[in-house]
């Protein structure tokens, strides 16, 4: 006899945990590119979709990739052959924070979630993926660009180390704790447009890094 679970769903109006994750890549291509730097942040939340600081954990990780990282690549995130060199992330630390996530959050799903799931598809392909960047609306708070950035500084937000895996999550967190559409908070909002099906970006892979 086969037994199919369903994989969990995060419920709104519920209280949670969640992981929000970043990388850096050697370029754009998630079948041929590699990570080269990969941060997570373990999050408890409550009903109201209130993140609990004292419950934050995180990891932040290099990776020396099989393929070399592109000029353009490093334009953007700064890193070098030479910085990663011999570093290996912590698969341990990596499971440990994923196992206990009931879903994982980036900012582009699109382009981080392929290049983690070839990475540790064991780990990224079970639970839900919900998405900051096109799975809120930022066009009804006046705002006509999603680029993380343009976001972080519209609404204050500390964005140290911009276009590094840790900074970018950070900044992503803080990105879920501003005040939602629906009275709570911009994560219970994620959380009921996944409910309700409006979230679709896990329906196909973009190479575009242009709101990371």
């Amino acid at each position: 006899m086969f037994l199919f679970r369903r994989r969990p769903e995060p419920v709104a109006g519920k209280g949670g945990t969640a992981v929000v994750l970043d990388v850096e890549t050697t370029g754009l291509n998630p079948y041929k590119d590699e990570v080269v730097e990969l941060a997570m942040i373990l999050f408890r939340y409550d009903e109201k979709g209130r993140i609990d600081p004292d419950s934050i954990e995180e990891y932040t990780g290099l990776r020396e990739p099989s393929v070399p990282i592109s000029p353009d690549a490093t334009r953007i995130h700064g890193l070098r052959m030479e910085d990663v060199v011999g570093r290996r992330l912590d698969e341990q630390w990596v499971r440990s924070l994923a196992s206990r996530a009931d879903f994982f959050i980036a900012h582009n799903v699109r382009f981080d979630k392929p290049f983690v799931e070839r990475l540790f598809p064991s780990v990224f392909r079970k639970k839900p993926w919900l998405c900051t960047c096109h799975d809120v609306d930022w066009s009804a708070r006046g705002l006509k660009s999603k680029n993380l950035g343009v976001l972080a500084e519209h609404h204050r937000i500390p964005h140290e180390n911009a276009h590094r895996a840790l900074g970018d999550a950070r900044a992503t967190l803080a990105l879920l704790s501003l005040k939602g559409l629906n009275g709570g908070t911009v994560l219970t909002e994620l959380v009921t447009q996944h409910k309700e099906g409006a979230g679709r970006t896990e329906a196909k892979a973009s190479t575009s890094r242009s709101q990371s």
